[in-house]
Order: C-alpha cells, then structure tokens, then sequence
C-alpha cells in the first residue's frame, strides 16, 4: 500500500512539473501585443457625414478627424496623441504645431485591419478675416504615437481658422488617439 501511494504521489509531482515547465512557453506565445509603428499604419481624414468639420460657421469650434488603420499582419496597441503640424495655404502661415488637450489618453489594441481615430478641435473664422488672423490649411503631417515618421495629408474641408499658433490656450488643439 504504500508503494501505490508512493508512485501516485510522485506521478502528481511529475505531472505539476510538466504542467509548471509548460506554462513559461504558453505565457511566451501569449506576449503583449507592441506598438505600431507608422509602417503599420495607414491614414486619412475622416470624411462621412457628421465626422466633416463645420468650416463655413464661425460662431462655435467644430471637429475633424484623422484615423489611423492597422494594415498589418500583426495585432499593434497605439496610446497618446499623434503629433499634428498644420502646413498653410497662405505665405504667411508657416507651419502650426497644434497643441495637445488635456484629455487623459487610453491604450488601445489594434488587430489586422481595425480602425481608430483621434479628433482635432477647430474654430474656423470667416474668409473676411484679415490675413494676418486667420490660417488657412492646406497639408496636415501627422505622426504615430512615439513614431518620427508621419504621414502628409491634404486637407479637404477648406475653410480657415483663428490663428493662434503662438497662444498659451488655443481654440484649435490635438486631442489623444481613442477621443
């Protein structure tokens, strides 16, 4: 009797050892997803309905919004704000590095082919405004969370918007992926 004991005792510590060397390698294969990286990315303005920017009123700040798809083969996670520098129309607009807001960002999981986008608030003013007042976009250079490459788009809405790229509080500011 006590031999049988003996071998089921040491059979379950065989087994539980086996059992304990196996999980390091499924926790291995199970890793936590990295970032993506702007060669993961596409992206684009979003353009349906009530996602296009209000650009011909100029009594309220109005929202575009810029989306960023997962077009590869791997599952990648995107947190923080995408760096946006507004590129102007006119000569005298330079670029305009937009500001961030803020809103606390989240960390978000991207599989193969989804989608998220971030919202950048505008306050568009009137095509009377002085030039000196207002910037007009004509190409927005945004770049991935963490990334140094970025991505040209032009900008389809038109429109103009109060300049204040040297203020401390802007009304035109960059909110965090996910918002």
């Amino acid at each position: 009797m006590k031999s049988k004991l003996t071998a089921v005792a040491l059979a379950a510590i065989v087994v539980a050892g086996t059992a304990a060397a196996a999980a390091p390698a499924s926790a291995a294969a199970q890793a936590e997803p990295t970032r993506c990286h702007t060669a993961d990315l596409k992206a684009g303005f979003a353009m349906g309905g009530d996602a296009k920017p209000e650009m011909q009123q100029t009594e309220k700040q109005t929202q575009a919004y810029i989306w960023f798809t997962n077009k590869s083969e791997r599952t990648c996670t995107l947190s923080g704000f995408a760096g946006v520098d507004m590129v102007g129309a006119q000569t005298t607009d330079g670029t305009w590095s937009l500001v961030r807001s803020a809103q606390k960002p989240q960390k978000l999981t991207l599989e193969k082919g989804d989608t998220v986008d971030f919202s950048i608030t505008l306050l568009p003013v009137a095509a009377s405004t002085p030039r000196a007042e207002k910037f007009v976009p004509a190409k927005f250079l945004v770049t991935p969370p963490n990334e140094t490459d970025h991505f040209t788009l032009t900008w389809p809405f038109g429109g103009q918007i109060l300049k204040q790229d040297a203020a401390t509080r802007p009304a035109t500011y960059l909110n965090p992926i996910g918002l």
